[in-house]
């Protein structure tokens, strides 16, 4: 398979502009699996839940969703994005996957963090995995990575690649994630953005950019530059993801304790 990020600047509030740029980016890509940043068309730093509602869509009928499975099915390529999703009064901070056959369904984000706890109600999806054909792929969001249990559950559903948009601002996270593949052995994309966005005299949030692939050995296979917009693809095994034996005696999956994991 052939499967990479887009890391790119969206303009706050422009979503048109931002889904015409990532279009026109993604319109020569050849590839599986392409996932885009969270929040990748409206922006990330809300200054109202007004403002948030307004950048709100449904999914799948909203226009970004829409593009999405239009590039998708065109390109004959499968996308993971984050975007924010109203359904009746609520609002999620949710991820849609989308491929050659159209809208497959959206994961909403468990563990929410900072201001997006007054924006979003957090998600109710549970997480959930899609067979795509060569791969089974689950969806995780930016802060969800804190939460061991997140890609743990993941690859207990049978995820071999975990589909990860992001918003970093933390530093922690492109570090962390060969952990969490290396404890899992599934592949991981964490798709994050750049820029600094400072909205109605908030703090600042400076984006700190290095999206990566990682292997199920937990080794780099490309993180992209910290300021940069970069387009990268890299060829993986998904079969990488389905060997869980770490020794001849030691299998990961079925040498857990699940019962002395009770707090």
């Amino acid at each position: 398979m052939r499967v990479g990020y887009y890391q790119y600047e969206p303009e706050f509030g422009a979503v048109a502009k931002n889904l015409d740029a990532v279009r026109a980016r993604l319109e020569q890509a050849e590839a599986d699996v392409i996932v885009l940043p969270e929040l990748f068309a409206s922006g990330y730093q809300f200054v109202s839940s007004e403002e948030a509602q307004c950048l709100s869509e449904p999914v799948p009928d909203g226009p970004t969703t829409r593009m999405l499975v239009e590039l998708a099915q065109r390109r004959r390529m499968h996308l993971v994005a984050g975007l924010p999703e109203q359904t009746g009064s609520k609002l999620y901070n949710s991820a849609v996957v989308v491929g050659p056959s159209g809208f497959l369904g959206c994961y909403r984000k468990s563990h929410l963090f900072f201001e997006e706890t007054l924006w979003f109600t957090p998600g109710d999806s549970g997480f959930q995995v899609w067979d795509i054909g060569p791969a089974k792929i689950g969806v995780m969001i930016c802060f969800d990575w804190y939460y061991p249990e997140a890609a743990r559950t993941l690859a207990l559903m049978g995820a071999e690649i975990i589909c990860h948009p992001s918003n970093l601002v933390l530093p922690n996270c492109p570090d962390s994630m060969p952990v969490r593949c290396l404890e899992n052995r599934v592949f991981a994309i964490t798709s994050n953005r750049i820029g600094t966005e400072t909205r109605d005299g908030k703090d600042p949030l400076t984006f700190i950019g290095h999206s990566e692939v990682v292997n199920p050995q937990g080794a780099i296979l490309h993180r992209a530059p910290r300021d940069r917009e970069e387009l990268a693809l890299v060829d993986i095994d998904p079969a990488d993801a389905r060997n869980k034996s770490l020794t001849p005696y030691n299998d990961l999956l079925r040498d857990r304790r699940p019962n002395l994991y009770r707090k």
